[in-house]
């Protein structure tokens, strides 16, 4: 039996031979931030730059400055939240237009240009919306009875220890909480390459239902391989975010701000490469462990097709050992004789 692929190695190389596709998501969430962070600009420079207490933010970021700014700010200007709100369907749009195109060339190893993105998306689009609809009911379904009883339980805890002892008794839930929307999340991850996979087929088949199961039993053939790689590389983004984060808290009150806009942009960076690192890694595993959707029966009143017999290409064999003399040799009959 064939040792599988390592699912970090292979789909890091995987993710590194198709560069453009988390470059151009980057590009482009980079862009709607900007964009929508305008507007946010310029009321806090409105109410900012004639103020002396903004000194204190220049100086030393006094963190109350700021909080009671935006708290200022948000009761000034009633449309600046509506406003920012309006970058999360550009952001979903972003996302169901790349995604599929990413998925789609991880499979096919076709170069990842912006235009290959753009179109296999554009017909992608809908399934990658309705796979986004039963990811957040199932989501839901799971998750919100289970929420309510973190909760429930943190009320009892708060109410009965206090410090370390009541965080050591929160932490199981929080736990289980988080391993249960990862493995959600991976379901679903797996549903996403199983329909880009199963429309490159021939014949293609594009009905979401018939990549439900196929991408059960695929995530059910290893779970721990694939589990294990996917928290694997969560930690990872998160840690990288984390550090960034935690340096960038040390170059407030600096009199250039490049340094971190840098230090956070590097750190949504590698977040953002570690999920492409594992839609690669997932997208190894789906084609290292290949499942056959169900067969359903024909319909009523059709026959089932049967191939025609193909002729058999080499002549018969001779049924004799050698080949008969009197073929060979025949000697023909004496002619009459004549009157």
């Amino acid at each position: 039996m064939k040792n599988p692929r390592s699912l970090l190695l292979e789909g890091l190389s995987l993710t590194l031979r198709h560069p453009a596709a988390f470059l151009w998501t980057y590009a482009f969430n980079l862009g709607i931030a900007l964009l929508f962070s305008l507007r946010l600009h310029s009321q806090l420079a409105a109410l900012l730059n004639h103020s002396i207490a903004a000194e204190r933010l220049n100086s030393a970021f006094d963190l109350g400055t700021l909080i009671a700014a935006t708290n200022r700010l948000h009761h000034g200007s009633p449309t600046t939240g509506s406003a920012s709100y309006l970058g999360l369907p550009l952001y979903f749009l972003v996302y169901f237009l790349l995604v599929p195109g990413t998925l789609s060339a991880y499979q096919s190893a076709t170069p990842a240009r912006l235009s290959t993105l753009i179109s296999t998306g554009i017909d992608f689009f809908w399934r990658f919306v309705r796979i986004t609809l039963i990811t957040l009911l199932v989501s839901a379904a799971i998750l919100g009875p289970l929420l309510y009883f973190q909760s429930l339980w943190s009320d009892h805890v708060a109410d009965t220890y206090t410090g370390l002892s009541s965080f050591l008794h929160l932490l199981p839930g929080i736990l289980l909480l988080a391993l249960i929307a990862a493995l959600l999340r991976l379901y679903f991850d797996l549903v996403e390459v199983c329909t880009i996979q199963q429309a490159n087929q021939t014949p293609p088949d594009r009905r979401i239902r018939r990549a439900l199961l196929p991408a059960l039993r695929t995530l059910a053939h290893n779970l721990p391989r694939a589990l294990g790689a996917f928290l694997l590389l969560t930690l990872l983004g998160l840690l990288a975010l984390f550090l960034t984060a935690r340096i960038a808290a040390h170059t407030l009150a600096q009199p250039h701000v490049w340094p971190l806009f840098l230090l956070a942009q590097a750190g949504l960076f590698l977040l953002l490469f570690t999920r492409f690192w594992q839609r690669a890694a997932e997208t190894i595993f789906v084609l290292d462990n290949p499942t056959t959707a169900p067969t359903f029966p024909p319909l009523r009143g059709t026959r089932p097709h049967t191939p025609d017999p193909q002729p058999d290409p080499e002549p018969a064999p001779p049924s004799l050992s050698e080949p008969d003399p009197g073929v060979f040799h025949h000697d023909p009959a004496p002619l009459p004789p004549r009157r």
